[in-house]
């Protein structure tokens, strides 16, 4: 069976009556697909010419083969070759397939507008009477009656000029299906040349970044060995300035070794010259001193036999003047210690009138006034509340940088003053009474502003509250890098 009877057998198959026929979409429609369903479409409709191109035959052994259309080109049916056997029985046969009338030009062209959707082959003619079953047979060429007797029962002109026309349509077919595919092979061609035009330039520009890059390095590494030749010049040039300097240096001291060897060979020579005159000068000397010594020795032994006189009346002079000095250390102690005395009395009187002012003011309190009063002389006392209140005024002053206060007032020589201050339970100074003065006017006036400065000190704590209302701290100031109250 040859190609084309081949194709025409699948045509046949694939426009049997009895299947539903599809109506050709409108030529518009094909122009509003999208480019991704025309390339599949197309890619389909190639698949499709190519299976129909399959020969099911031939001499490869059996074996489907692959024709394409293009390779038969011929304008007119073959010739009919006819072998008529006699039939044992008549058995009716289905009725033939009609060829597809042949494809105008208008209808090419309109298939060419619209490749996506081949229109599908017209109605079939109604099916003729049943006739004898032709077969295609290959004419034996030793047969002339065979050849005659198949020209006497040949078919009429119709069945012929069916024949033509559906093969005329099937290469029609073809001939659309292998434009479509060509069509589309350019297409694709076309954009595979464009996109390796597109890879071209990418690659054409990636290369031109790269060989800017490359001159980039290039002229950094360039600029990297002409600025290293200008620091190695630089080098070689301050090396060479140093091997000038050190050879100038070298000669100098060349020069000033031969100057010292010069100088200490002369003064070899001087000090030769001066070692002999000194020798004589001593030999001279030594005659000399043992003359000087010989009446050194007669005045040595007089002046110590005076000396020895002198001696015996210092040691005299000096046993009653230490005797003197020994009296008066003892008058001057003596003196020391009745000012002591006296000051200490001072003090202890001082302290007793105070003590006696306070007593006084305590008997007079309840009398004279309804304030409640609470005194505190030491470190401890049976009252807690009024301990820790002591210790927080003492800290208040002696933490706030109140030395300045008396920095230079304390300078003088002074004592330590003892000074009672009465502080109300708001915090204020009621009073502040000096027990035992400083002796010092400029550091008892400097006491008084530091206890005004920090005030107040305070409100009393509830329980302290609720004894007393002015509270009575004694506390003795000493004065060394701050003031301490003790």
């Amino acid at each position: 069976m040859s190609a084309a009877a081949n194709a025409r057998v699948w045509l046949d198959a694939a426009t049997a009556p009895g299947e539903p026929e599809v109506d050709p979409p409108p030529a518009s429609s094909t122009q509003r697909l999208p480019a991704r369903l025309r390339i599949a479409l197309a890619v389909s409709l190639l698949a499709h010419g190519v299976l129909l191109s399959l020969a099911l035959g031939g001499d490869a052994l059996g074996l489907p083969g692959l024709n394409f259309p293009w390779k038969e080109r011929r304008l007119g049916a073959d010739d009919l070759r006819i072998v008529l056997a006699p039939a044992p029985l008549p058995v009716p046969l289905p009725a033939p397939a009609v060829s597809a009338p042949p494809v105008t030009a208008p209808a090419a062209r309109e298939s060419r507008s619209a490749p996506a959707v081949l229109p599908p082959p017209p109605p079939a003619p109604p099916a003729p009477a049943p006739a004898r079953p032709t077969v295609n047979l290959p004419v034996a060429p030793d047969a002339p009656a065979t050849r005659a007797s198949a020209e006497a029962v040949a078919p009429g002109p119709a069945v012929v000029a069916d024949d033509t026309a559906r093969k005329q349509g099937e290469q029609e077919a073809r001939a659309r299906a292998a434009e479509q595919a060509r069509i589309e092979q350019a297409r694709i061609e076309q954009a595979r040349v464009e996109q390796t035009r597109i890879e071209q330039q990418r690659e054409a520009a990636r290369l031109a970044a790269e060989r800017e890059a490359l001159a980039r390095q290039e002229a950094q590494r360039q600029e990297l060995a002409r600025t290293e030749a200008a620091r190695l010049d630089a080098e070689r040039k301050e090396a060479t300035r140093q091997e000038q300097v050190r050879q100038e240096q070298l000669k100098q001291e060349q020069l000033r070794q031969a100057q010292l060897d010069a100088a200490r060979r002369e003064q070899t020579q001087q000090e030769a010259a001066r070692q002999d005159a000194a020798r004589q000068e001593a030999a001279r000397q030594q005659a000399l001193q043992q003359e000087a010594a010989r009446q050194d020795a007669l005045r040595q032994e007089a002046a110590r036999q005076d000396a020895a006189r002198q001696a015996a009346a210092r040691q005299d002079a000096a046993n009653q003047e230490a005797a003197r000095q020994a009296q008066a250390k003892q008058d001057q102690a003596r003196r020391e210690r009745a000012e002591q005395e006296a000051k200490r009395e001072e003090r202890l009187r001082a302290i007793g009138q105070q003590m006696k002012q306070e007593a006084a003011q305590r008997d007079a309190g309840p009398t004279t006034s309804s304030l409640r009063r609470g005194w505190l002389f030491g470190r401890a006392d049976a009252n807690a509340d009024l301990v820790e209140y002591a210790q927080a005024m003492s800290r208040k002053i002696e933490m706030n940088m109140t030395f300045d206060m008396v920095r230079e007032a304390v300078k003088q020589p002074h004592a330590q003053p003892v000074v009672t201050v009465a502080v109300r339970a708001d915090g204020t100074v009621e009073k502040l009474t000096f027990v035992a003065s400083s002796g010092v006017p400029a550091i008892d006036d400097a006491i008084r502003k530091v206890v005004e400065s920090q005030a107040p000190y305070g409100r009393f704590p509830p329980a302290l509250a609720r004894q007393y209302d002015v509270v009575e701290i004694r506390r003795t100031w000493v004065f060394d890098m701050a003031i301490r109250l003790q």
